[in-house]
């Protein structure tokens, strides 16, 4: 399994039409093969800072993942939006557990 977690940030101005285009990417990641999770959250605590929670079930399920028209999309979209602090990186993942 591959985790991702990151964070990057989006001018205030910009959250309103930056969480219609996170959610059109979000819900067709999602729907890849090979997806187990996707998701982005605003911190509470900084307004405008978006954390990067994503599962998948291998490196090349994420591979396929940013050649898809949606992420060249989202790519795009997100210069548009003016994404700054961009710090996002995957890890393979080799057990879990509940906790």
């Amino acid at each position: 399994m591959i985790v991702v977690i990151g964070e990057f940030r989006l001018p205030l101005a910009n959250l309103e039409a930056g969480r219609a285009a996170m959610a059109r990417v979000i819900a067709a990641s999602r729907a890849e093969p090979g997806c187990l999770g996707y998701a982005y959250a605003e911190d509470v605590l900084e307004p405008g800072l978006l954390r990067v929670n994503e599962a998948w079930e291998s490196r090349a399920a994420l591979a396929a993942h940013f050649e898809m028209p949606h992420m060249k999309a989202w790519q795009r979209e997100r210069a548009e939006l003016g994404m700054t602090g961009r710090d996002v990186t995957a890890y393979a993942v080799g057990g879990a557990e509940a906790l």
